[in-house]
């Protein structure tokens, strides 16, 4: 694996200032084939880092034209760059993803919006943040469990956040992460015990070649719905995906 660390170099000497060029004014004006010019570069520049970490890309669905809230679980850093890397959308993540390498600098191109964990003010500010964003009919994502936690399978989605989707009419949509490795589930793709990023991120750029899986699954509409209710449906949705055609 000694030749990603050349590409990884090549692709943060070259390829960032490039995509950052794009997310300049001038470069969100531009189109191609009616996409804009940023979205096509970050989809590049995300899709290039997940093939540079060994990280093969299986997309089942697409998501559907307009404004959504998406709801993922979450099992590394790395499903920031592959979600990216199929459809524009801008991530809440927390705030101390901002001084990440990489992924702190990627999650900066989009409309990512941070906040900090236990904080009212910040979680008020954020809420404002998704609805005026799903206002200008982007595409928002949660990682609905709260973070990247320990243990196999899919957890607990917190509520408060799909009130967003309630507030501002908009379906929820729910998407399922999975890795797996020849087969069988790869836990090891997430944060060992005791291991912090920069660790992570050198081991993962060793691994052998892994596979990506997303499945963009049937939106839920939150007319008539408690963010509660909402929750518990994409919840479900992702936990059912998340259990099958995989051995453990």
């Amino acid at each position: 694996m000694l030749y990603r660390l050349p590409l990884l170099l090549l692709h943060v000497s070259i390829g960032l200032p490039l995509t950052l060029l794009f997310f300049s004014a001038p470069g969100r004006a531009m189109h191609i084939s009616g996409r804009r010019l940023n979205d096509v570069m970050q989809a590049w520049w995300s899709g290039s880092l997940c093939r540079i970490f060994g990280v093969r890309r299986q997309v089942e669905g697409a998501f559907p034209p307009g404004p959504c809230l998406i709801a993922a679980n979450h099992i590394s850093w790395l499903d920031i760059q592959v979600l990216h890397s199929i459809s524009p959308m801008g991530f809440v993540a927390k705030a101390e993803i901002a001084r990440w390498p990489l992924a702190g600098w990627v999650a900066g191109f989009g409309d990512t919006v941070y906040h900090r964990r236990g904080s009212h003010d910040s979680s008020s500010s954020v809420m404002e943040a998704m609805k005026e964003r799903l206002a200008e009919h982007k595409k928002v994502a949660i990682f609905a469990e709260g973070g990247i936690l320990a243990g196999d399978g899919v957890k607990r989605f917190h509520a408060r956040l799909f009130g967003a989707a309630i507030e501002s009419a908009v379906p929820v949509q729910p998407v399922m992460l999975r890795y797996q490795r020849n087969g069988y589930a790869y836990p090891e793709i997430t944060f060992l015990p005791g291991e912090h990023f920069m660790a992570n991120f050198f081991r993962l750029l060793r691994q052998a070649p892994c596979t990506a899986e997303v499945a963009i699954l049937p939106t839920v509409a939150p007319e008539g719905k408690q963010r509660r209710e909402l929750a518990s449906e994409a919840q479900f949705a992702v936990e059912t995906a998340f259990t099958r055609g995989v051995t453990a």
